[in-house]
C-alpha cells in the first residue's frame, strides 16, 4: 500500500515538474515585461496580435466599429494582464477578449452604418466587398474567423494557429471547409 502511494505522489510530482518545464514562447517572455512595466513590451505585444483580433473583431461588427473595439481589447489587456495565469495562452485569451467586446457591442449598441459621402469610386466593388464580408459573417463562427484572419487581414495558417491557440490542423480544416462554404454561397463551381 506504501508503495502505491509512492508511485502515485511520483507521478503527481513528475506531471508538476513538467506543467513547470512547458518550454516559454517569446509572447510570454513579453508579458513579464509588461508586468514589470516595461511600455515597449505592450508595443510589440499590439503589433504581434493588432491583426489577429482586428479580423475577429471584423468577423463580428460592423466595420465603423471596429477599431475602436481592437482598441477597448487591448486597454482591457494592459488593465488585466496581470491576471493572465498562463502566460503562454496570451494569444487565446486576446481572442476571447476581442469576441466578447464584439458580443457586448450588440448588448449595448445598436448597430448603425454610416454611408460614405464619396461613393464614386467604384461603389461595385465596395458593394461585392460588404455583400462577400456579410456571407462570411453568416458561416459558423469557427469558420467565420479563420477565414477573415486569412482573407482580410493576410495571416497564414501558422500565423492564425500560433496567434489563437489552436492546432495547424484545425486552422487548415476550418480554412478549407470555410472556403468551400463560401464558394458554395457565393455561386463558384469546384
Amino acid at each position: 500500500m506504501l508503495e502505491n502511494e509512492m508511485t502515485v505522489n511520483s507521478f503527481f510530482l513528475a506531471s508538476r515538474q513538467a506543467e513547470d518545464s512547458t518550454p516559454m514562447k517569446p509572447e510570454a517572455r513579453l508579458v513579464e515585461r509588461i508586468c514589470a512595466g516595461e511600455q515597449e513590451a505592450f508595443d510589440e505585444l499590439y503589433k504581434i496580435y493588432a491583426r489577429m483580433i482586428h479580423g475577429i473583431v471584423l468577423a463580428r461588427v460592423p466595420y465603423d466599429e471596429v477599431d475602436d473595439i481592437v482598441q477597448e481589447v487591448f486597454l482591457a489587456a494592459y488593465k488585466n494582464i496581470s491576471s493572465l495565469r498562463d502566460k503562454n495562452a496570451i494569444g487565446g485569451w486576446l481572442a476571447m477578449i476581442a469576441r466578447n467586446r464584439a458580443n457586448e457591442y450588440y448588448r449595448y449598441k445598436k448597430p448603425t452604418e454610416e454611408l460614405s459621402e464619396d461613393l464614386s469610386h467604384n461603389p461595385n466593388a465596395q458593394h461585392e466587398a460588404r455583400e462577400i464580408l456579410a456571407i462570411i459573417r453568416s458561416l459558423s463562427e469557427t469558420y467565420r474567423e479563420t477565414l477573415i484572419l486569412r482573407l482580410v487581414e493576410g495571416m497564414t495558417g501558422n500565423e492564425i494557429a500560433e496567434r489563437t491557440g489552436l492546432t495547424p490542423e484545425s486552422v487548415r480544416v476550418n480554412l478549407h471547409r470555410g472556403m468551400k462554404m463560401l464558394k458554395e454561397k457565393l455561386g463558384i463551381a469546384k
